[in-house]
Parts: structure tokens; C-alpha cells; sequence
């Protein structure tokens, strides 16, 4: 297989070209020379006024023997900080730099922000993808660039390795937990999804497949953006047109928070839903929230960045990396407070 190592002096002057777009991290302890600061900044500036790019986060001693760009889709959700946290700790044991542009939201600044990449001279690319479709334009000029691609979270036509769940087979599996627990015969429920993602389509379908032919009876869907408020306010709605419901499903970390504010400690409605935060483990102690589908986003980020150090040093891409799921309850809950206190 081809090697795709680019050298760090090449990176160095195409970000000195692009008027660093990309060093505007918050943790990183990198510190640019004093007589170049200014005008680095200056430039900065600039740039994250034209696309964003200040929100990205780079990575690195300068010393690296590969550059890895890594587009995520937001920084706000605990869900993608521990991605972020995983893929950092690996790339800092693989010997590379990680710079992370954070799309937030945007499907549209996610596909520029790996043009920018690409214009950098990155050695390897990770993809936490919002829109499946819109982003592949923009993946295929990178391969088209032999830059290789690792996805993340949601699988990608044409890329070669993707890390993950599988989320229709989770949404089947969460679905046979309700089932097997006798969570669902006569009760009522609605969904508060993200209607932009594609793997929280996925997740709700074959839920709701498995659940409506064990007798759960469907209302409906309300769309939270993928965004907290927003995802709280569709909740709020929800429970207050249709006060009986028996449970909710929620489908991303967003919808789990905003119905578990929306729903306080009151109420028969329970939530099955994704992904824990401290607020989601406080709905578990105060019997609101019956189950999360638990992923292990450090893991996956993990998992991405050593995928890409091996293809990057002549291995063949692996395929699929499946990082599984935990059903987490009140029985077993504890084993996971320590990671969000």
C-alpha cells in the first residue's frame, strides 16, 4: 500500500500560507514565539471571522510524525468532548498532531472545514459526519487526495473503515430490553429525535419496529435539532399535548438531557434514551430515566486515530471497529459516575 506520510515542514508552511487556521486551541500548552504572535493572531482573527475556523482545536509538540485532521460536530455535547478526549490521548502516544474543527451543527462548515484541512496538507482524516450525503463531496476530494479516511459514529460510503455502533442493531437491541423487561404492552410513547442525523433515524426506526410489534402504542416524533434547548422545548410540548404518554425515546445525548430537564422528577412518563451526561445519571436516581443506550465515545476516538497511525504506516483499513453498547439502569449506573463527575 502506498504510504501517505506527508512531512510536518510541509503542514508548517501551508498553515503559514492559510494564516493558521486552525491553531486556536484551548488545552494544547502550544505557545508561538513572541516577535510572531501578533501578526499570527491577527491572522487568526481573521480567518475565524470568514469560516469558523476559531472554533477549531489543535493538538501537538511541532516534533509530529503525522498530522491528523478531525472534523466533529459539536463541542458541546459530552458525547464528542470524550471522542475528542480519546482520539487526543491516542494521537499523543501515536507521535501526531490532531487538529479538530468543530462543524457545530453545520453540515455545510463541516464539508469546508475538511477542504481547509485538505488545503493544510493533513496525513489522515476522521469524519464524525452530521450529514451522511452532504459531507461525501468534500470526503471524496480528500481521497481523491490519498489522504486516507476513518469514520466515526456514522458509516460512510466508500470509506474504507468505520468505528462505532451499529445503530440500527442498537435501536433493535434497546428495543428487545423493553420487551424482555415488560416495559411496553399498553404503554403509549413519543420520540424526540434529530431529524438531520442520519444514525438517529436509524436508531429510532428499528426501535419502534421492534417495540410496535411487542404492543407499544406510537404517537409521534418531535424533532430536537440535535441541539439541548431545542430538544428540551420539543419535549416540554410533547409531554404537555400529550400528558398519558408512558415513556419517551430519545435518540441523542441532546434529546436525553433536554426531556430529562423537560420531565423533572415528576410524572409517570419515563425516558428511554442515549447517552449519559451528570444530568441524564441524576434522571436515573430520580426513576424519570428507565434506560440509556450507553456508547463509549473515548474508546472510539481511540480507535479512530490508532486506524488511521496503521494505515498511515502500510496496514490494510480493518473494516468495521465495532465499539458495543450498555444498557445502563439504576442497577448498574454506579460503575459509570466516576466518568462524569
Amino acid at each position: 500500500m502506498t504510504t501517505h506520510l506527508r512531512s510536518h515542514s510541509r503542514l508548517a508552511l501551508a498553515l503559514g500560507l492559510s494564516g493558521a487556521l486552525f491553531l486556536s486551541a484551548c488545552t494544547t500548552g502550544n505557545e508561538e514565539p513572541a516577535d510572531d504572535a501578533a501578526a499570527d493572531d491577527a491572522a487568526a482573527d481573521d480567518s475565524a471571522a470568514d469560516d469558523g475556523a476559531g472554533e477549531s482545536e489543535a493538538a501537538g509538540g511541532g516534533d509530529e510524525d503525522c498530522t491528523i485532521g478531525m472534523t466533529q460536530i459539536n463541542q458541546t455535547a459530552v458525547f464528542f468532548t470524550q471522542m475528542n478526549e480519546g482520539a487526543q490521548e491516542a494521537a499523543d502516544a501515536a507521535g501526531c498532531e490532531l487538529v479538530i474543527a468543530n462543524a457545530n451543527n453545520d453540515s455545510a462548515k463541516q464539508s469546508d472545514d475538511i477542504e481547509n484541512f485538505m488545503t493544510q496538507g493533513i496525513d489522515g482524516l476522521i469524519v464524525v459526519a452530521i450529514d451522511v450525503n452532504g459531507v461525501m463531496p468534500a470526503v471524496e476530494a480528500a481521497q481523491a487526495q490519498d489522504i486516507p479516511v476513518v469514520a466515526i459514529d456514522a458509516e460512510l460510503e466508500g470509506v474504507e473503515t468505520f468505528v462505532g455502533v451499529d445503530n440500527l442493531g442498537a435501536g433493535k437491541e434497546a428495543g428487545e430490553w423493553m420487551v424482555e423487561n415488560g416495559l411496553i404492552e399498553g404503554r403509549s410513547y413519543g420520540v424526540v429525535d434529530a431529524k438531520n442525523s442520519f444514525i438517529q433515524n436509524q436508531r429510532e426506526d428499528s426501535f419502534r419496529e421492534v417495540i410496535d410489534a411487542g404492543g407499544a402504542e406510537y404517537t409521534q416524533s418531535v424533532n430536537g435539532e440535535n441541539v439541548q434547548e431545542t430538544a428540551a422545548t420539543a419535549a416540554q410540548d410533547l409531554i404537555t399535548a400529550q400528558p398519558e404518554l408512558g415513556f419517551i425515546y430519545t435518540t441523542g445525548e441532546p434529546a436525553t438531557v433536554g426531556a430529562t430537564a423537560a420531565l423533572g422528577g415528576g410524572g409517570d412518563t419515563k425516558i428511554i434514551g442515549w447517552d449519559l451526561t451528570k444530568e441524564v445519571i441524576g434522571g436515573i436516581d430520580s426513576g424519570v430515566v428507565e434506560a440509556v443506550i450507553q456508547q463509549d465515545p473515548k474508546q472510539e476516538g481511540v480507535e479512530a486515530v490508532n486506524e488511521l497511525k496503521a494505515i498511515l504506516g502500510g496496514a490494510e483499513p480493518q473494516g468495521f471497529i465495532d465499539v458495543p453498547i450498555t444498557i445502563v439502569t439504576s442497577e448498574n449506573v454506579d460503575d459509570f459516575r466516576a466518568i462524569f463527575e
